[in-house]
């Protein structure tokens, strides 16, 4: 067995990425393609195709298999307008009338794009919040989370009123549940935390070592696989003081577990992208308790690493 300094090292690394780059790619060139029912809407720019997740966060381990593809319609979108004045609120709906093009019917559109162009032989697959793309040669696979632009607004002065926030929106099928994210966002945040001003290029390793050790666990069966799933585990890290990375891998997970451990106010903390709290009962949040087993397993993991 390694030393435990080594064994950090080799899971500080990223996964590969040609795969994932070449599987956004593909999908580019599905939603492009001559077949495609919303090639007219990317000409004009109504339609930005960009990749989430630990791919787009270079968060990715080796493990990570699956690309997240987002699709997003911006000349269509959801709002969040329950801080509005009713004066305020009447101005919003005379300038922004109940569109009719929506996302279930982008979405349709969406699929047939991609049954149009990867033919009968690939079964793409609807999922509860994504398309799923199967892997194919030389890519990975994939969901397509379709989604509108999605704006909050605090006030409504007219049309030159600038959102609160904006963000992406989608609805969970068969449930229709209207689900909002922010990934902009995550990876802009992501990014300064790892700039040289704060964490020192120490951050993103430092989420692989904990992710890496995560699925350790998993595969030992000393945690649940559904417990600890990796997103929660970079937003724990994300919350981490920056002053606690940096010296050594070693260094660096003692001084983020005891923070977590003892430091940390579980209420105020966040997920990576600023402005979603990382613990709730909504299904896009992750419980206290199970937080608490993962940093128990990982507990009992560094301290009996040579037993």
């Amino acid at each position: 067995m390694p030393t435990l300094e080594a064994q950090l090292e080799t899971w500080s690394n990223p996964g590969a990425g040609v795969s994932a780059q070449a599987t956004h790619t593909s999908i580019r060139a599905a939603l492009c393609a001559n077949t495609s029912p919303i090639r007219e809407m990317l000409t004009r720019g109504d339609v930005e195709i960009y990749l989430q997740g630990s791919y787009k966060n270079h968060t990715n381990i080796r493990g990570d298999s699956d690309v997240d593809v987002v699709v997003e319609l911006k000349s269509t979108f959801s709002h969040e307008t329950s801080a509005l004045t009713p004066v305020d609120l009447g101005r919003f709906r005379q300038i922004y009338p109940v569109p009719t093009y929506c996302w279930n019917d982008f979405r349709g559109n969406v699929l047939t794009a991609l049954q149009y162009y990867y033919g009968r032989s690939v079964q793409i697959t609807p999922g509860k919040k994504a398309l799923r793309v199967p892997r194919m040669s030389g890519t990975v696979g994939a969901d397509v989370i379709v989604a509108v632009e999605h704006r909050e607004y605090s006030y409504f002065a007219g049309g030159v009123t600038q959102p609160s926030r904006i963000g992406v929106a989608f609805w969970s099928q068969p449930d229709n549940r209207r689900v909002v994210n922010f990934p902009k966002q995550h990876c802009e945040n992501g990014e300064q935390k790892n700039s040289a001003q704060r964490a020192a290029g120490w951050y993103k390793p430092s989420v692989r070592i904990f992710k890496n050790a995560r699925s350790y666990l998993v595969e030992r069966g000393k945690l649940g696989e559904y417990v600890a799933p990796s997103y929660f585990v970079e937003s724990l890290l994300f919350n981490v003081p920056d002053s606690c990375f940096g010296r050594s891998y070693s260094d660096t997970v003692i001084a983020a577990w005891n923070w977590l451990e003892t430091a940390c106010n579980p209420a105020a903390l966040t997920c990576p992208n600023g402005q979603t709290l990382l613990f709730g009962p909504s299904p896009e949040q992750w419980s206290i308790e199970s937080a608490q087993a993962f940093l128990l397993a990982f507990k009992d993991l560094w301290e009996n690493w040579h037993r």
